[in-house]
C-alpha cells in the first residue's frame, strides 16, 4: 500500500517517527528484568530483511527461535513493532500470546488463529486490526525502518482474552517479565540498499 507514496513526500517526512522510546521494551511498567537470545535463521540483528517477509514479496512472518529461557517461566510473549512509523506510536507488526517455553516460530507461523490454539497460544491483532502478521511496507522514500522483534518471559500472573492487542498485553505483562530478548531487523524504500559482499549493491 505505502509503496505508492511518492518518493518525494517520503523523503520530506524522514523525520516524522514514532521513536524507540515507544517500543513495548523500554516501558517502565515492566520493570527490570533479564536478557534472553532471540534469533533467525533468515537475517541477523541488525541486517536487512529478506524480501520474502515484507509487502513487496510474499509477506510471511519469518523464523524465529530462543534459547537462554530462565527458569520460572510461565509465559512467553512475542511483540513486533516499528518505531519509525510515521504515527504516534510505534506500528505493532505482531503480538503472539504463549509461545513454547522451549521451541520456535516457523516461517509464516505468525498467522491468524481466531481464538487460539489448544496449547494456550493466541496470535493477537495487530496495528490495522487484523489478526497474524503485518507485513513491512514502509513508505518510498522515508528512510530505513527498524523492526523490534520483542520476546518476553513472564512470571507467573493473569491470561488474556482471545485476540489480544498490544495494549491488553502490556497490562498482562506489568510486574511479570523475568527476561527479554530483542532482535531487530531493518526495511526501507527507494533507497540504497547495503552493499553485498561482492561489492555489488542489493535492490532497495
Amino acid at each position: 500500500m505505502l509503496e505508492h507514496v511518492p518518493h518525494w513526500l517520503g523523503a520530506a517526512l524522514k523525520g516524522l517517527r514514532a521513536g524507540q522510546h515507544k517500543l513495548a521494551i523500554v516501558q517502565p511498567e515492566l520493570g527490570s528484568f533479564e536478557s534472553l537470545h532471540l534469533a533467525s535463521m533468515a537475517f541477523g540483528n541488525g541486517d536487512r530483511l529478506p524480501e520474502r517477509f515484507t509487502a513487496d514479496g510474499e509477506g510471511v512472518s519469518p523464523p524465529l527461535f530462543w534459547t537462554q529461557v530462565p527458569e520460572g517461566t510461565e509465559r512467553l510473549v512475542l511483540i513486533v513493532e516499528d518505531p519509525d512509523a510515521m504515527t504516534p506510536a510505534p506500528t505493532v507488526h505482531a503480538v503472539v500470546w504463549g509461545l513454547p517455553i522451549e521451541g520456535e516460530l516457523k516461517e509464516g507461523a505468525i498467522r491468524a488463529d481466531g481464538d487460539g490454539g489448544a496449547d494456550g497460544s493466541d496470535v493477537g491483532r495487530h496495528s490495522f486490526f487484523g489478526e497474524g502478521w503485518l507485513a513491512p511496507d514502509p513508505p518510498t522514500g522515508h528512510g530505513v525502518h527498524h523492526y523490534a522483534f520483542q520476546l518476553f518471559a513472564l512470571g507467573p500472573g493473569p491470561d488474556v482474552s482471545g485476540t489480544p492487542g498490544k495494549n491488553a498485553i502490556l497490562k498482562a505483562m506489568a510486574g511479570r517479565v523475568i527476561a527479554a530478548g530483542l532482535l531487530t531487523g531493518t526495511y526501507s524504500r527507494g533507497e540504497e540498499a547495503p552493499t553485498g559482499l561482492v561489492g555489488a549493491a542489493v535492490p532497495a
